[in-house]
């Protein structure tokens, strides 16, 4: 059977949208997501708000809750019939996530396995036909066919296949299978 490796953060989990709502509430801010087009939000907020915006992603509870991507749980619910699915999150970037994570997962996402979840530093060590990721930098250190998930920080880049959504995600697999 053919291996699926999704990331999370933005992929699976709108990690982006709980990072901006928290941000404009410590700051007083409005930033959006179409105002970080092209670069991360590291690079989208002014140099004295870095440590603080560090400490909320940083919090134990801040992946505890986040919103599903549309579409996400169906599409991968559907695939799991089709392929083995793995999740490859980049916990160790923020190692407070890693509980969290984990619950998360098993609340969201019930029917793929605990042991199919890869909490990792580089994503060069995964074994899978496909990654789904957002982040450029991933797909480049994989070996197999990435499909790059649209995220604000990554619009413009076109070294990758991308993909906008989850009903692209689909449509992409069922090209896959029907061949």
């Amino acid at each position: 059977m053919q291996r699926i490796c999704v990331d999370m953060d933005e992929v699976m989990s709108d990690t982006l949208g709980e990072l901006l709502r928290r941000y404009n509430v410590t700051f007083g801010e409005s930033l959006r997501p179409e105002d970080l087009a092209g670069k991360g939000i590291w690079r989208g907020t002014p140099p004295e708000h870095k440590e603080k915006l560090g400490a909320l992603l940083n919090t134990e509870e801040f992946f505890e809750d986040l919103e599903l991507m549309p579409g996400a749980q169906e599409v991968l619910r559907d695939l799991s019939g089709l392929f083995e699915i793995f999740i490859a999150t980049q916990a160790m970037a923020v190692p407070n996530s890693l509980g969290s994570k984990f619950r998360w997962l098993q609340r969201h996402f019930t029917f793929i396995p605990a042991d199919n979840y890869v909490f990792c530093g580089s994503k060069s060590i995964l074994r899978a036909d496909y990654l789904i990721d957002d982040a450029p930098r991933n797909l480049r250190a994989f070996a197999g066919q990435g499909l790059l998930f649209t995220a604000p920080h990554n619009v413009g880049v076109e070294d990758f296949l991308r993909v906008n959504n989850w009903p692209e995600v689909a449509e992409y697999f069922a090209n896959i299978k029907s061949r």
